[in-house]
């Protein structure tokens, strides 16, 4: 059993600096609910004196060319995945990371090395996602501000960024602002701190000017702090945490997706082969990402569709963190999960739904405790194009399954991140090309969570944080 020290403490960082307040936050295992790591809180007034100065750290990065930061950030890609790095004034090999994340959070091993996996993805292949946000401007474009009859100056001098606890994954959409040669005001999730403290260590290590990072454990209010005094802004969350910025068009929001599979009239007779991309595309990271689908939509068959997938689903069961089959994740909040469920019961009472993996689970609870853990058990529900259910969204394998004519798409989706689309239909398809309901749109038998760098996730960071002015010289 991997040994962890009983209490670490995490530090605010002041452009870099290590900076250890009186106020501290206790954050608990998951599991035993015994205090696991102290975060140092920084409060509004020493976020809103820190960020008088937003020039120093920008000047700081603008030293470096857009090539030596793509470098870096790659350099820093193996030093995240295989580097013992500092956590306040202790150590954190990966093997530590990928525990102590496990315990405040309750992702299973597994799923951890797997969001591990894909930032570093992120940073390795930096140039690829640079290239796909910035459409393959030149560097010297960026780097002199103009050239090739383009022009382009940033909008900000610093991103803050307020962020989740549900998974590490998110974490690899802000890492191309730092090539981007834009500074970083990061308020971390107060359960899972552990993942952009190390992504600071490894650039910094990598070759990071220090200065380009803060990182204030903060409140709700010192993360609207941040939000409203940095330039631009990204937050992540729930409707309810994010609707206030949601018409502000300095902050990129980022909650629920919505995401979806797609079965069009030509293959709907045929919806079996496609049942492997339906079951990832609700379950991959224990439904945790707003790119899970929550919704398959079909013209026919969706009694069967749902028996086939709740089944399926039926067999992610609750495990160790340590066992290398675990799938599904607990909520480091039993009460969260406890509400979350008695939701979804009070929703069923409305006529034209019910829930099919009722009968696949035992003793038909879906809100259990395992070992101190508290699980959601994956939910499959066959539900009516209206009816409640039809469109929302949880942080666990849950996913309702609605039968809809074909005529009636896109415009009865809602807004969806992700769509894969399971259809040769070229008109169907070209009605999907053209909404603005859609986001991200695959076509044939693509997970929804299937990412690739040189394709914007959600957004266009580099059109966030620069803007194109109209340029000539004599």
């Amino acid at each position: 059993m991997l040994h962890i020290p009983n209490i670490l403490h995490i530090p605010i960082l002041r452009k870099g600096v290590p900076y250890r307040s009186l106020d501290v936050v206790k954050t608990p295992h998951h599991r035993t609910k015994e205090t696991f790591v102290e975060l140092s809180q920084a409060n509004v007034g020493l976020i809103r004196r820190d960020l008088l100065d937003q020039k120093t750290p920008r000047a700081a990065l603008a030293k470096y060319s857009t090539a030596e930061l793509i470098d870096i950030s790659k350099r820093a890609a193996e030093i995240f995945f295989n580097d013992t790095l500092p956590v306040g004034d202790a150590s954190q090999s990966p093997d530590e990371y990928v525990a102590q994340l496990s315990a405040t959070t309750g992702m299973p091993y597994t799923l951890v090395r797997r969001n591990m996996k894909k930032i570093h993805a992120a940073l390795a292949e930096m140039e690829q996602v640079i290239a796909g946000l910035t459409r393959k401007i030149p560097y010297d474009v960026l780097d002199r501000g103009f050239g090739a009859g383009l022009s382009f100056f940033p909008r900000t001098e610093s991103l803050g960024i307020v962020l989740p606890s549900n998974s590490p994954g998110v974490h690899s959409l802000w890492t191309p602002a730092f090539a981007l040669k834009i500074p970083l005001v990061l308020k971390p999730g107060s359960a899972e701190p552990w993942t952009p403290y190390r992504l600071i260590q490894a650039l910094i290590r990598a070759g990071a000017p220090p200065a380009a990072f803060s990182y204030y454990p903060a409140d709700h209010a010192g993360g609207a702090e941040i939000l409203r005094q940095c330039g631009r802004g990204m937050v992540f969350g729930d409707v309810g945490s994010t609707k206030i910025w949601a018409n502000d068009p300095r902050v990129e929001v980022h909650g629920p997706g919505f995401s979806k599979v797609v079965i069009g009239e030509d293959c709907a007779d045929e919806w079996e082969k496609y049942l492997d991309v339906m079951v990832t595309s609700i379950a991959a990271n224990s439904g945790r990402s707003c790119v899970n689908a929550s919704g398959v939509w079909t013209p026919r068959h969706a009694g069967k569709i749902a028996e086939a997938l709740a089944e399926r689903l039926a067999k992610i069961v609750p495990r160790a963190a340590e066992d290398p089959e675990a799938e599904l994740s607990p909520f480091a909040d039993g009460g969260v999960a406890s509400r979350i469920s008695k939701m979804i019961d009070g929703d069923l009472y409305t006529p034209g739904a019910r829930d099919v993996s009722a009968r696949y689970r035992p003793g038909n609870e879906r809100c259990v405790v395992r070992d101190g853990s508290t699980y959601l058990l994956p939910t499959i529900v066959e539900c009516q194009v209206d009816h409640p259910l039809a469109n929302r969204e949880y942080l666990f394998p849950f996913a309702s399954v609605v039968e809809i004519p074909q005529a009636q798409l896109p415009e009865a989706l809602g807004q969806s991140l992700v769509v894969t689309a399971l259809t040769n239909d070229a008109g169907f398809r070209q009605r999907l090309l053209s909404s603005n309901l859609v986001g991200r749109l695959n076509f044939g038998a693509i997970p929804t969570g299937q990412i690739s760098w040189d394709q914007p996730h959600e957004g266009n960071l580099f059109d966030h944080l620069y803007a194109r002015r109209a340029f000539q010289a004599a």
